[in-house]
């Protein structure tokens, strides 16, 4: 089967869509709206699964992969709500102490695709962690839907500090050489650009088409941040300038990257909103400024 593309789809069937993935309008609205779209006998709800994600044909990097050692370790929360259970990988037999990356989810939990973008940070040379903020309650459940509803029901900054806690966590590791850069998607955007304030040695951040943090927090920020946004991306741009402007007038160390003609998603590969080529980019740009501030 064909796989399908962006530009595949109407403009307004994928901004319904992100509008539904982030919780504005319901699964129900999404399908009556996105009634108008459907044509040549395709259903509203064939395209709502047409824009979903699969995680099986577009894995990367198979979690039994020979060359890393992946387990799943946990770490206790600051929030009082036990552990934090999360992947954390590694090249297999390597040697010595290596840097740490924290990889963090969409507003989904630990989904498949976030733990294969772990395994990508890990084959890179990095000691990756990839936690779920959905643990406290069972952890991510088997698919997006269900996921989404369980981390609305999560306050966000609950979420960040466990976060908080899995830099932490890889910082003492033994294995760490206390190092540690963060790389976040979405929701995990906003939580890079938070742990970039909330961690005063933080040696990076990369968030992706991520909330900004508050423009009065911006003094706190000493890591350089390497920001990535979708040019489509309406909704999270509209941060972007008084961010930008708070970040240049602190003196923050940053770079900024718009991928126009991308939507919301773009590096996220089991789905149509994908851009291979921006999403290449953009993976190539974070490693190398992982490099820079990490080795």
């Amino acid at each position: 089967m064909k796989r399908m593309k962006a530009s595949d789809f109407d403009r307004e069937v994928l901004d319904l869509f992100d509008g539904y993935v982030h919780g504005d309008i319901s699964r129900r609205e999404f399908l009556d709206r996105a009634k108008r779209y459907a044509v040549g006998g395709v259903t509203a709800a064939a395209l709502l699964e047409s824009l979903s994600p699969k995680y099986a044909e577009a894995q990367q990097i198979a979690a039994d992969d020979t060359r890393l050692k992946t387990e799943y370790v946990e770490y206790d929360s600051p929030q009082g709500y036990g552990k934090v259970r999360a992947q954390l990988a590694h090249p297999a037999g390597s040697t010595g102490k290596l840097p740490g990356v924290v990889v963090i989810h969409e507003n989904r939990g630990l989904n498949p695709h976030i733990a294969d973008v772990g395994r990508r940070a890990a084959l890179a040379g990095y000691l990756a962690l990839a936690p779920d903020g959905l643990t406290s309650l069972g952890g991510y459940p088997g698919t997006d839907d269900e996921g989404r509803a369980m981390q609305r029901t999560l306050d966000s900054d609950k979420i960040l500090e466990d976060f908080v806690a899995g830099v932490e966590y890889l910082q003492s590791h033994p294995d760490c050489t206390g190092r540690v850069a963060c790389v976040g998607f979405c929701f995990g955007g906003w939580v890079s650009n938070m742990l970039a304030v909330r961690v005063p040695d933080l040696a990076a951040a990369v968030p992706f088409y991520g909330r900004q943090a508050p423009v009065e927090d911006v003094p706190k920020i000493k890591a350089p941040l390497l920001l990535q946004y979708a040019g489509n991306d309406e909704r999270v741009n509209a941060g972007w300038p008084a961010y930008e402007e708070a970040l240049k007038a602190n003196g923050v160390d940053y770079a900024a990257h718009v991928y126009e003609d991308t939507n919301h998603g773009f590096h996220n590969d089991t789905t149509p909103r994908y851009d291979e080529e921006a999403a290449k980019l953009a993976w190539q740009r974070t490693l190398e400024f992982f490099a820079k501030h990490l080795r």
